[in-house]
Parts: C-alpha cells; sequence; structure tokens
C-alpha cells in the first residue's frame, strides 16, 4: 500500500479519488495484509499540512494505544475494522456505524474534534520555524541588513494564521517525534513551544536544512540545535575561544600599526574566522582527520596563515620587505596569494596533524577544485577510501561563492565516484558586500549560500558577533563531515570594517553601511566584556593574554628585520619530499621498452576477458589490436595503452579524467569494457596485466572543464611519481578552462615554486568540422612560453634536457604513435616535472600511414624532438629546393601532395614534434643539410593562430638570420576555421599549393 504520507499530502487535489489509505510498511507489521480504500477528503479534519503529524500519531499509536489521545485511538481502531469511507473519523455527538468487514465502531462520546484540528496547527507550527526560521534569525552584526535580503516575516511563522487564540497558549500540545524542542518532555504548553523553537531557530543562528530528502540526517540536524542546553560551553571553552579571538584580533592590529599603507586583506569585522577554523580543526582531527587542506580568497590568509597554520611570524613579516629578493628561483606572488604546508600538534585533540593552504591567484573560487583534487589525490596515496584522514576546508567570500560558476562545477564533484572528497566544509566569510556592490545587485538567490542546496548540504548561517553560537555551529558541521562524509556550509554573516583593501575608500559607495561599521564595537570587545562580566577571565589576565601575544609579534618584527633573502621553497604547498634530492644529474631519458613488453601489453590490450560479452563492432576493434601487434605495429590507441601499461609495470599510478575519456571522443580508446548482456558488469583490461603492478584509474568526468581540469592539477601536486592525465573532448573547449591554464598551470612554479607534471591532451586538427571542433588554440599555449625567441641557449650534450628544465610547460604536436608513446613516458623518466601540453590527432587515430612499427619503441629508443626527413629528398640533399617544415596532422597531406605533385625529390618535409621548448639545434641540423631549399613553414591553421608567431622568430634566431622563412597555411581571420566544407577544402589546396611552389 502507499504510503500516508503521499495521501495526505495529496488529500485537497484528491477530493474524489480514491486512495489507498494505511501504508504498506505498517500493515505488514500489523500482519493485516488488507487493503483499506477511501476517499481521503470524507476525513474532514484531513489536509495536505496534516500528513506528517497524522503519520506520528500513527506510528506511535502502532507501538503504544495508549499513548495517542483517545481520539486518536478511536480513529486507528475504526480503520483497523474496515471502517467505510468517512466513518472512522467520529464527530460528537452522533457516531455512524458502517461496518463493511464485520465487527462494530468503537464509540467516543467525548471526542473533540477541536483537539485534532489544534494539534495539527502546532505541528505545522514547528515546521514552519524548522522550514523558515532561519528568515527570522538575527544574523547580521551590523542589524541594518537581512541575510536573506528579505525584511517580511514569512507568513507560516505568524501564529494567527494558524487561528489559535492568546488562550490556546497556555494549553498542553504532545510533541511529534520531528521535533527535539522538548528534550525529556513530550508535551509543552503553547508559549513554551514557541519560545523553545524562537531560541532555536530565529536567534544567532540561521539553520537551513529541511530541503534535504533523508529523515534521519534531518533529525540528526533537528537534535544538535533543538535540544536543550545544547549550545552550553564549558567555562574552560568559553576561556579558549577568547584566548583565540585576542590572536586573531591583535594580529591584525599589530600588522595595522606596522604596515598602515601596505595592502594586506585584513580579517577586521570577521576575526572570528580563525576561532572558527581552529575549532573545526580540532574536532575533526580527535575524529581521527590527520590532514587539512585549506583553499581560500585573499581576505585573511595573512591571519589564517598565522594563526591556524602557524607559518613562523618573522617569515610572514619578512614578506612586507619590498627589498628582499627570493634565494632560490621564480618570480614570486604577492603575500596574501602564497601558500604553504605545515606539520604541528594539535594541543587539544593531543594529536599531529598537516595542514596545507594552497596558494591561489586573484581569480576567487578558482582555487577550488584544486584543493579538491590534492586531497583527493592524497586519500588515495593514503588509502582513505571514506575520507577519515583526509578532508578539505574551502573558505569563500559571499559575491563570489554566489557569482563564480566554478563553485557550482566543484559542487557537482562532490558525490561523483572518481572525484568526491567524502564531504567538504566550506565557510564563506560573508561581508555582506562584494568590493562595492550590493548584495541586492550582485545575486537573484535569497542567501549567497544557495548554490549548496544542488547536492543537499545544509546550511548553516550565523552572526559573527556571537563566538559560542559561531563555535556550536562549527562544532555541528566537524560533526556532519566525519558522520556522513558530505558537504556542509558554514555562513559567518560579518562586516568588512575597511575597503575591499587597507587603500579602499569604502564611504564612496556604501556611506550608511560604514558609519554604522565605525561605532561598531569589534567582536573581541564585545565579547570579552560579556566574559570578564561572567567570571570566565578576570580584566588583568584578558590584558596579561594581549600583552603575551603582542610580545610574540614584536620579537618576530625584530627578527624579520634581520632576514637578507626570502625563499620561495618556505611557501610551498605541495612538498615532494625526497623527490628533488636525488642524485643522478639531468639527463636525456630513454624511454624505450622490451619488445616482449609491448607484445605482451599489446596483446592483453586486444583481448576479450573470459565470460565477457562485448559489442560486436568493439570485438572486431580488438582483434584488429592484435593483428596490429603480430606485424610489430601500433596506431594510437596501442601507442599510448602500451605507454600506460608499460609504466604500470614499473608501478607508476596512472590517472586519465574527462569527458567521454573511457571509450575516447572518437570511439578509439576503449580503456573500459562494457559487458552487453549485464548491467554494471565492467571491466579495465590495463588494470589487469601483471599481478602487483599500479592501478590505472581511468574515469569519465562531468561535463566540465573549468573544475575538472583544476581537479587534475590538485591531483598531479600530490605525487610525482604519477601520470596525470586530462582530455578535452575537443581540444576548443579547454577554452572553458582557460582560468587554470593561465593562473595555475603555465605559471604556477614561477609565482608558487610548485612543479606539475600534469597532461593536457587536446584534440587539435583541421578536417572540416566548423570552427568549435578544430582548435586547441595552439597559440595561446605557445604565447605563455617563458624562452626568449632572439636567444639560443647553449647547444652542448645536455641542451635538451636543460631545456625542458628551464621552461615553464612543454608543448607537442606528435604525428607518429611511437613519437606519442614516447613522451608520455619520458613525463616520468625525468627527474623533474613540467606540464605537458599534447595537440593530439582525431583522423590519424584511424590513417593506415599514421603507424609506428616496434622498432621506434623499443629499448635505445627516445622521444624525437624532430623527425627529419628520411626519403629520396635525404639522399641526395643539394637538389632540394623547399625544406618543408611543420607539425601534427598537415604532415599527412604534405606526404600525399609531394607525391601527386611528384615532388619526392625537390622537396624535403620535416616535423617538429616538440614546438617548445623549440629545438633550435635540430632545426638547424636538418636546415644546413638543404643549403640551397627554401625554408618553409606549413601549417593548417590561420596565420595568426597555430605555431607560426611562435616559430618564425625561432628560426630565423636558429639560422642566425641568414635564411628566412616563409609561411604556408590559410590566411589571417577571426574564427578559428570554416564552416563550410567546400571552403575547408580550398584553403587546403591553397595551403600545399604555397608550400610546394618551386622558386
Amino acid at each position: 500500500m502507499q504510503h500516508i504520507k503521499t495521501v495526505l499530502n495529496k488529500s485537497r487535489q484528491l477530493a474524489n479519488v480514491n486512495r489507498t489509505f494505511w501504508p504498506r510498511h505498517c500493515a505488514e507489521r500489523l500482519q493485516f495484509p488488507r487493503y483499506y480504500v477511501a476517499p481521503v477528503a470524507t476525513e474532514p479534519f484531513l489536509n495536505g499540512s496534516s500528513s506528517n503529524y497524522v503519520e506520528e500519531m500513527y506510528v506511535s499509536w502502532l507501538e503504544n494505544p495508549q499513548s495517542v489521545h483517545k481520539s486518536w485511538d478511536i480513529f486507528f481502531r475504526n480503520a483497523e475494522k474496515g471502517a467505510a469511507p468517512g466513518t472512522a473519523y467520529q464527530a460528537p455527538p452522533s457516531v455512524m456505524s458502517v461496518v463493511p468487514t464485520g465487527g462494530s465502531l468503537t464509540q467516543s462520546p467525548t471526542f473533540d474534534r477541536q483537539v485534532i484540528e489544534d494539534h495539527l496547527s502546532v505541528q505545522a507550527i514547528i515546521r514552519s520555524y524548522q522550514i523558515r526560521g532561519h528568515n527570522m534569525a538575527n544574523l547580521d552584526p551590523l542589524a541594518i541588513n537581512c541575510a536573506d535580503l528579505d525584511s517580511e516575516t514569512p507568513p507560516e511563522l505568524i501564529v494567527q494564521n494558524y487561528k489559535l487564540e492568546e488562550k490556546d497558549m497556555d494549553s498542553i500540545f504532545r510533541l511529534p517525534r520531528t521535533t527535539f524542542i522538548g528534550g525529556n518532555e513530550q508535551a509543552l504548553p503553547l508559549k513554551e513551544i514557541i519560545r523553545r523553537l524562537e531560541e532555536t531557530y530565529c536567534q544567532s543562528i540561521g539553520v537551513e536544512y529541511m530541503f534535504i530528502n533523508d529523515r534521519y540526517k534531518c533529525d540528526w540536524i533537528r537534535q544538535r540545535f533543538e535540544m536543550p542546553g545544547s549550545m552550553n560551553f564549558s567555562k574552560m571553552d568559553k576561556r579558549l575561544i577568547l584566548e583565540r579571538l585576542i590572536r586573531s584580533t591583535r594580529f591584525e592590529e599589530f600588522l595595522a600599526r606596522k604596515w598602515s599603507a601596505e595592502k594586506r586583506f585584513g580579517l577586521e569585522g570577521c576575526e572570528v574566522l580563525v576561532p572558527a577554523l581552529k575549532t573545526i580543526i580540532d574536532v575533526c582531527s580527535e575524529k581521527g582527520v590527520e590532514t587539512f587542506n585549506l583553499g581560500m580568497p585573499h581576505r585573511g590568509r595573512l591571519n589564517v596563515l598565522a594563526n591556524v597554520a602557524r607559518k613562523p611570524l618573522e617569515q610572514l613579516f619578512s614578506q612586507f620587505d619590498s627589498k628582499l629578493e627570493a634565494s632560490d628561483e621564480g618570480s614570486g606572488d604577492v603575500k596574501y596569494h602564497l601558500g604553504m604546508a605545515h606539520d604541528r600538534h594539535n594541543h587539544i585533540s593531543n594529536k599531529n596533524i598537516h595542514i596545507a593552504i594552497v596558494a591561489n591567484p586573484s581569480h576567487l573560487e578558482a582555487v577550488d577544485p584544486v584543493v579538491q583534487g590534492k586531497t583527493r589525490a592524497m586519500q588515495f596515496y593514503k588509502g582513505d577510501t571514506d575520507g577519515k584522514k583526509v578532508m578539505s576546508i574551502l573558505l569563500h567570500g559571499d559575491a563570489a561563492f554566489a557569482g563564480q560558476g566554478i563553485v557550482y562545477e566543484t559542487f557537482h564533484l562532490s558525490d561523483l565516484p572518481e572525484y568526491t572528497t567524502h564531504g567538504t566544509i566550506h565557510v564563506v566569510v560573508n561581508n555582506q558586500i562584494g568590493f562595492t556592490t550590493d548584495p541586492r545587485h550582485s545575486r537573484s538567490s535569497p542567501y549567497c549560500t544557495d548554490v549548496a542546496r544542488v547536492v543537499n548540504a545544509p546550511i548553516f548561517h550565523v552572526n559573527a558577533d556571537d563566538p559560542e553560537a559561531v563555535m556550536h555551529v562549527c562544532n555541528v558541521a566537524s560533526e556532519w563531515r566525519c558522520e556522513f562524509g558530505k558537504d556542509v556550509v558554514i555562513d559567518l554573516v560579518c562586516y568588512r570594517r575597511n575597503g575591499h583593501n587597507e587603500t579602499d575608500e569604502p564611504m564612496f559607495t556604501q556611506p550608511l553601511m560604514y558609519k554604522k561599521i565605525r561605532n561598531h564595537k569589534n567582536v573581541l570587545k564585545k565579547y570579552a566584556e560579556a566574559k570578564i562580566e561572567e567570571g570566565v577571565m578576570t580584566q588583568q589576565e584578558f590584558e596579561e593574554e594581549q600583552a603575551t601575544y603582542d610580545k610574540i609579534c614584536e620579537e618576530s618584527y625584530l627578527d624579520a628585520k634581520l632576514v637578507t633573502k626570502t625563499s620561495n621553497v618556505d611557501w610551498l604547498d605541495s612538498p615532494w619530499t625526497g623527490f628533488f634530492n636525488r642524485a643522478e644529474q639531468r639527463t636525456y631519458p630513454a624511454t624505450g621498452i622490451d619488445e616482449e613488453t609491448l607484445n605482451y601489453i599489446g596483446n592483453a590490450f586486444g583481448s576479450i576477458p573470459d565470460g565477457f560479452t562485448v559489442h560486436g563492432g568493439l570485438k572486431r576493434a580488438l582483434k584488429a589490436r592484435t593483428d596490429l601487434v603480430s606485424k610489430r605495429t601500433v596506431d594510437w590507441a596501442l601507442g599510448e595503452a602500451m605507454a600506460f601499461g608499460s609504466l604500470l609495470k614499473e608501478g607508476i599510478h596512472i590517472r586519465l579524467s574527462g569527458q567521454d575519456v573511457e571509450r575516447g571522443t572518437f570511439s578509439h580508446r576503449h580503456h573500459v569494457l562494457n559487458d552487453q548482456n549485464a548491467d554494471k558488469k565492467r571491466t579495465t583490461p590495463l588494470n589487469n596485466l601483471y599481478p602487483n603492478q599500479a592501478l590505472y584509474t581511468v574515469c569519465n568526468s562531468s561535463l566540465s572543464e573549468f573544475a575538472v581540469l583544476g581537479f587534475e592539477l590538485g591531483f598531479s601536486m600530490t605525487n610525482p611519481q604519477a601520470l596525470v592525465c586530462w582530455e578535452a573532448q575537443f581540444g576548443d573547449f579547454a577554452n572553458n578552462a582557460q582560468c587554470i591554464i593561465d593562473q595555475f598551470i603555465s605559471s604556477g612554479q614561477s609565482k608558487w615554486y610548485r612543479q606539475s607534471g600534469l597532461v593536457m591532451l587536446l584534440p587539435h586538427g583541421y578536417e572540416g568540422m566548423g570552427p568549435e571542433h578544430s582548435s586547441a588554440r595552439l597559440e595561446r599555449f605557445l604565447q605563455m612560453c617563458n624562452d626568449d625567441p632572439d636567444v639560443i641557449p647553449t647547444l652542448d650534450e645536455k641542451f635538451a634536457i636543460d631545456q625542458l628544465y628551464d621552461c615553464n610547460w612543454q608543448i607537442v604536436n606528435c604525428s607518429t604513435p611511437a613519437n606519442y608513446f614516447h613522451v608520455l613516458r619520458r613525463q616520468i623518466a625525468m627527474s623533474f616535472r613540467k606540464p605537458l601540453i599534447i595537440m593530439t590527432p582525431k583522423s590519424l587515430l584511424r590513417l593506415p600511414e599514421a603507424r609506428s612499427s616496434f622498432d621506434e619503441m623499443v629499448e635505445g629508443t627516445s622521444f624525437q624532438r624532430v623527425l627529419p626527413e628520411s626519403g629520396v629528398a635525404a639522399s641526395n640533399p643539394e637538389s632540394v629546393k623547399n625544406l618543408i617544415f611543420c607539425s601534427g596532422r598537415v604532415y599527412y597531406n604534405l606526404i600525399k601532395e609531394r607525391e601527386i605533385k611528384g615532388l619526392t625529390e625537390q622537396v624535403a618535409i620535416a616535423t617538429i614534434e616538440q614546438i617548445s621548448p623549440f629545438p633550435y639545434d635540430m632545426v638547424t641540423e636538418e636546415a644546413n643539410k638543404y643549403p640551397n631549399a627554401r625554408i618553409i613553414w606549413a601549417q593548417e591553421e590561420h596565420k595568426n593562430m597555430g605555431a607560426w608567431s611562435y616559430v618564425q622568430p625561432r628560426i630565423h634566431t636558429a639560422l642566425q638570420r641568414e635564411r628566412l622563412c616563409s609561411f604556408a597555411g590559410r590566411g589571417a581571420q577571426a574564427s578559428t576555421a570554416a564552416g563550410n566544407k567546400s571552403l575547408h577544402l580550398l584553403e587546403l589546396q591553397n595551403l600545399l599549393d604555397t608550400a610546394f611552389t618551386i622558386e
């Protein structure tokens, strides 16, 4: 039978519709496998708002009929006996007696219909406070704004709307099981019920949780806020809060005195953040969490570094000296962007913990997925499958939390199997302003935190001027995360005492707010006065605590003056212990492997597991793989699989993530096989190669580039002995993640001394598919390379590896599967890590000519930065008229056109596989081989795109400008590619004709 709640909720709309009345599970418990069907509207007291109450009464009656009012006992007994529609409810004085199944109805001469109606009203009132009480909470410390941007009282919270009168306020009502306000009491007077609800939901804490579709979780939250005395703190607890507030407040005051004209994005107005974070760490540490990864914007960062992560103050203060130079490499960053990692002892839990604050740019919220990826990686390598040892804490600003789409994207990773971090605690520093913008103009939602509702995360709004309320919320949020492994949001409703920064004038745009702020006591003064009066701390003790911390700051300030150079490595957020201490010198690595391994991996990759049914088309594709292996040949899919498989054999974890990567956008990879006859029966062949191999993680991602690329970057930061790859569905879509590319990947090492071996796979190639499926914007990546086009580094035997060490990232456009195989293995073989950007092919995935022999992959071979001409032209270089340099797919167009035109002896074609860092030595060698040839650069892309702007000055430099390079390709254009196929082919032919013009 259907659940009673469903029936009752629809009673008004279904007045003439028969519905099953008793819930199936209750009938089974009563062992009455019968159906009683009745139009519920015929029961006059039932309506949509009463369903929860009726259900509560019924469950109570099942356990003990004496626990409910006599009228309910009669009603349930009559219904049990099979009362006809409308007769189970008995209204005095007359009692209907329709008993279709035998027996007689129990009569109630004392029954009062008003009793039920009043109880239903009280139930509705309690539920209304649970749902809407937060709208009336006292959240704004300044008492000038409503956190939900609405000053109206919800009609559900007006008692008179429930037809209850003043005389009813002293009436005693039984409390339903959906509330804990009674504690050990089962019934309370109405006025006490309302008082306790007001105390719980309408004071300094506003709780949003009733949208969570899990009764147990809702009860869990209710119990921690509604139980009488749930927010009582001991004297020692209050003293600890006060001591932490002193440190937080005095730190900001010290910085303001010493560096009054410096930007520091101080925490004034939300000093309670530091005690809040420390409470979260205390509680979670007690419950077993050992590592905390924090991501945060710039406001309050210095305070968090000093008082939460315990960064040595002298190191922090030295950052204010603009004359100091770094003693190590890198350009550095402003102090309020820097991160750090630190191990320390937590005195509250008496356990050792690790705290990392991840460096971030000014692009608010961009660090969120990076922190999540780093956290997931640490959980993975620690075997922390439930997130009990490693967790993330993300801090946000109110305007950014509501306005930045990356917040939504990151939330949607929170429950995905290969992306979840098993719960993040989000702390919003809600200034109630965004730079100069009023929240009424910066968001359409009532609260800045409403985005969290999409993942059923409870949201705890709290007045930041009530430290004990803040600590209670932090306790509950920490327990929630450790209990359920789900996200939770703490909304610290506060204010910003200064402008956007200390040099900004906020009175220009918010004069009334800042007049109020100037006369508003800070939270330390207010709380100290209250606690001194309460006897938690004496005035003398309070002053001594302040003086003690001031002395610590002063001594560190003097020590900072002795610092002569800063060290970027001191601010590293993801140290790789031992990795950079290896004794071997940098050498260019050989990346070939033995043929036996190639054969084994290739055959295993093309095999179908026993008892597994694959799609007919896939069966043919797998057979084609083993056929290629038998011919000692690989295509792109095999080359990738052999690179992955050989690294897995060596104990290197591999993670491949992105949209549709399991199959591959172009249906070429098939790293996960799905059984055609059984749901959820899947296998990953590369995970079944060797008994002691590393794990291969291949996972389709959400339809997101920004968050997922940031996540994989964070994952790659954690362990240098792992190959982490992100593949775009098409390279064109990578620019959705441009912020991660620009602010983190290309410049992360320079700014934050942080290395990453992340691999970006970007399908790229002009094949007539239009402007959104052709270009990965190669030119943008090349523009951010840090090498000087006018300077040739020293050309010695270490040139190739030194180039890689000095560059900020590598950009390659491979034309053969063998080179793709080698460049993937080179990522791990190098003694350092650099991001690798690969323009991957599309049509070449199946082009018969685009295959490689085992001879190019066996031991002794390595990645070829340039593939020189190896045909007829190379045997008689003096007669070569054109030397064409190119990269990637266009090579095969050029080869074919050269055959058609009969120019195999007159035109030499070489591919530059590694575009950056630029292979000056090999380009020079190839050009010198053909002294009479005109140098041409040919590319598919338009002249203002692709590699042309990058390679032209470098070719000129390599040849000492004695020979110039000309261009063969599409003309300059705003759009990346033509949408018309015939125009595409015409442009391609013009490219080829230009390249093969003999002068």
